[in-house]
């Protein structure tokens, strides 16, 4: 009987080993999958042209060290509705340049506001300047949380005034930035000939529907240029 007892012992001693060693190799892949996620950029050898977008609230970015890493563009937040702005934007473009960086604007649309308020907005904030890329609306917000009601069909109405007056301004088609909540909602990415910027950490999105020019690969990429986590984009080659 005692030697069955220490049979069991010793089967239940290596039963814990064995947990104990599985729960440290699903830790260990836990920690590096975190790594892997926080440092991802996609191979230049797959998507040679890569770059960053630069929100207002970023803080302070070294444009140097971006494009050392790898950055050939970068895309500065510009205006945000009819009112909002990031004052850096004229000191973020100077230095992007100075880096060696080509660089366009972001809108981010509002579907609450008039796009003659938005496209007022971001008028004030970029320069009528014909070496900069295609400007960039983002589409993220949806009309559930406007004080009003608003339409599916007013904020269509109003996102092909702003896109047209946004490209009266520019001289060039805009890019359409659709965020996955907004194209689940309004489906506009089949209805709008413009060229799509989509976003998916890791994995090209599919969400749109059809092929997309921008895609955003990482959203939170941690790097030495900036004490934030950036967006990092790649364009279709």
């Amino acid at each position: 009987m005692a030697r069955r007892r220490g049979g069991r012992r010793t089967r239940t001693g290596w039963r814990a080993r064995i947990l104990a060693a599985l729960l440290l190799v699903v830790l260990a892949g836990g920690i590096w999958l975190r790594w892997d996620l926080r440092h991802w950029q996609p191979a230049e050898s797959a998507f040679p042209d890569q770059g960053v977008e630069i929100e207002a609230d970023d803080g302070t970015v070294n444009f140097r060290t971006l494009r050392a890493l790898g950055a050939s563009f970068a895309y500065l937040d510009a205006s945000d509705g009819a009112q909002g702005q990031d004052r850096a934007l004229s000191d973020n473009l100077a230095a992007a340049r100075a880096a060696g960086l080509q660089v366009g604007a972001v809108h981010r649309f509002d579907p609450c506001a008039m796009a003659d308020g938005q496209s007022a907005n971001f008028v004030t904030m970029v320069p009528r300047d014909p070496l900069l890329l295609p400007p960039a609306i983002e589409l993220a917000r949806t009309a559930g949380d406007c004080a009003e009601r608003v339409s599916d069909a007013a904020v269509e109405s109003e996102l092909m005034t702003l896109i047209n007056q946004i490209e009266m301004h520019a001289g060039k088609p805009v890019i359409l930035k659709i965020d996955p909540g907004f194209e689940d909602r309004y489906h506009l990415a089949g209805m709008l000939d413009r060229n799509l910027w989509l976003t998916r950490t890791r994995f090209e999105p599919t969400y749109a529907g059809r092929p997309w020019l921008l895609w955003t690969a990482n959203t939170a990429l941690h790097t030495q240029a900036s004490d934030q986590p950036l967006r990092w984009v790649v364009a279709r080659p």
